[in-house]
């Protein structure tokens, strides 16, 4: 038996929304090497062609599209699209995501509702809109970006958190639902991963000391660093491939084992 086979993806078509950068683009980098076909969207034009040029000088050929993920019309068109230019998507990550950092009494109704479109009604609108094409070739996998948020709370991010709570449950309905056609939901919850957006927290201070929250991260992470997206790839094989086919309804938390961890004693 060769166990390596098992989590091999040719032949597979994988689409990853939101994945013109950051981790969905490493994430699809990762199923390009395992032998998969990638398609990826963006909102605008501009960050597809971006997506192009970066995946091109990786020496990969992806297929990107312009879509918005919680426009149920257009996300149908699109996944329409893919299924007769590219083929039947056998692989679905759930990457496409915002937060808003704002303290609950300060946030508007009307950003909470963004968040929770974008981080949990577009996962449902995209899974809905590729289950029958899995169900028709006899097996799927969605993989769904979740958060340590799925699972903790912290100051500013409450939409952010009941977002991400939901897509967990959400995950687990998916695998409940259709367990039985072959088909396995399950999530990957990052860890504080160190990428452009967050290089703003890892800056040295004037007075050559670490950032307080690069500090505090550092403190609260049995690992004793950041995250790269790195650490996400082999993870997001093992879901997308044959070697997870009995995996089904569970969030793999790549977090170096902070939610494992009480922090350490004040001195």
């Amino acid at each position: 038996m060769d166990i390596l086979k098992d989590f091999s993806l040719k032949g597979k078509v994988a689409l990853v929304t939101g994945a013109s950068y950051g981790i969905g683009f490493a994430i699809a980098k990762a199923y390009a090497s395992a032998g998969a076909t990638i398609v990826f969207n963006d909102i605008k034009q501009e960050l597809v062609d971006k997506g192009l040029k970066a995946y091109e000088a990786e020496g990969i050929k992806a297929h990107g599209y312009v879509c918005d993920v919680t426009n149920e019309e257009a996300v149908n068109e699109f996944i329409n699209k893919v299924e007769k230019e590219v083929g039947i998507i056998d692989i679905l990550v759930n990457n496409a995501g915002i937060i808003k950092r704002i303290p609950m009494l300060e946030m508007k109704a009307e950003d909470f509702r963004k968040v929770i479109d974008v981080d949990l009604n577009a996962p449902f609108i995209v899974s809905k809109a590729v289950i029958p094409g899995m169900i028709k070739k006899g097996h799927g996998k969605i993989i769904n970006i979740c958060s340590m948020m799925s699972e903790l709370g912290r100051e500013t991010v409450s939409a952010y958190a009941a977002a991400k709570g939901g897509l967990k449950m959400l995950t687990r309905n998916i695998a409940s639902e259709y367990g039985e056609h072959n088909i396995q939901c399950n999530g990957i919850g990052p860890g504080y991963i160190a990428t452009p957006q967050t290089a703003p927290l890892r800056e040295v201070q004037p007075d050559g000391s670490k950032h307080p929250f690069d500090q505090f991260i550092i403190a609260k992470t049995p690992a004793a660093r950041w995250g790269v997206t790195e650490d996400l790839m082999g993870p997001a094989v093992f879901l997308a491939s044959d070697a997870s086919n009995f995996v089904n309804g569970h969030v793999l938390y790549v977090d170096g084992g902070i939610l494992a961890y009480i922090g350490k004693q004040p001195q």
